[in-house]
């Protein structure tokens, strides 16, 4: 439910309104944003929304039901706001956003709250970009629990498997450019597949600060694959870090981090194959 000031509530109720729409952004690496579709930058409660970025949304629709309400937010991509390079990156997946109206007359009446959520989908396309918000109600659809399975549901390195990922993390840097998804390192030495379901990470270069999860691993040709192409152009020289992946397997978790302990998945629970055979000869 909304309650709005009787001053705000009395400009509305008149035959001539000014309002604009604002938008704040945070980013998960805790970088905040402001915007605004008024030709002209506001100052609400001490943040300066700009308006030289040229935004608009999409209509927004409420009802009484649980489905997600979604809306889409579109803007030009330029060097001062959003790039096209931070999309890429990924550094706005996940974005928190707040929609809301002032009167852009006395932005102090107080806010008119349209829409909280998430960023979603975002594209790009001819200089511009289209971003996906996701309503609160997408919290929803969210399935909450564990189920029995023969693998470990715990990630490498996370609070439940207690590995130390930094002791396991190697550097080195490209050799050699095959692909963008392709490279050859300088010195590392690791047996066939040890970094395969691991992670890659540039320290240096045009993909600085992206990671992305290793496919294959080849000794022989020091040859390191990834699963997806990365966003911006690979350099010979570029610094990365890298650390092995797990197959999430209770005979991964011994042999190769010695962590059977703390391993969380249920490797004796009988299959599917052993519920339809009943066990009779």
């Amino acid at each position: 439910m909304k309650t709005l000031g009787s001053s705000l509530q009395a400009h509305i109720a008149g035959e001539v309104t000014s309002l604009a729409t604002c938008w704040a952004l945070k980013r998960r690496d805790g970088t905040e944003m402001f915007f605004t579709d008024f030709d002209r930058d506001l100052t609400v409660e001490g943040d300066l929304y700009r308006a030289a970025s040229g935004y608009s949304r999409s209509a927004i629709v409420s009802d009484g039901r649980f489905s997600v309400d979604n809306l889409d937010l579109i803007g030009a991509l330029m060097s001062e706001a959003i790039t096209e390079e931070d999309l890429l990156a990924g550094r706005y997946d996940f974005a928190e956003m707040r929609i809301f109206m002032v009167n852009w007359q006395d932005p102090a009446m107080g806010k008119i709250a349209l829409r909280r959520g998430w960023i979603g989908e975002v594209s790009s396309r001819d200089g511009g970009f289209t971003a996906e918000l996701r309503g609160l109600a997408q919290a929803l659809l969210y399935e909450v629990g564990e189920v029995y399975s023969p693998l470990c549901p715990a990630d490498l390195g996370d609070d439940r498997c207690t590995v130390d990922i930094e002791a396991l993390t190697e550097t080195d840097s490209v050799a050699a450019v095959t692909s963008q998804s392709e490279i050859t390192l300088t010195g590392y030495n690791g047996v066939d597949g040890v970094l395969n379901g691991g992670v890659l990470t540039f320290t240096s270069g045009e993909n600085a600060g992206i990671s992305a999860e290793i496919r294959d691993w080849q000794q022989a040709e020091k040859r390191l694959t990834l699963f997806l192409a990365l966003p911006f152009t690979i350099a010979e020289g570029d610094a990365v870090s890298f650390f092995p992946g797990c197959d999430k397997r209770l005979v991964t978790c011994r042999e190769k981090f010695a962590n059977h302990v703390n391993f969380r998945g249920h490797p004796h629970i009988p299959g599917t194959d052993a519920l339809i055979g009943g066990g009779h000869g």
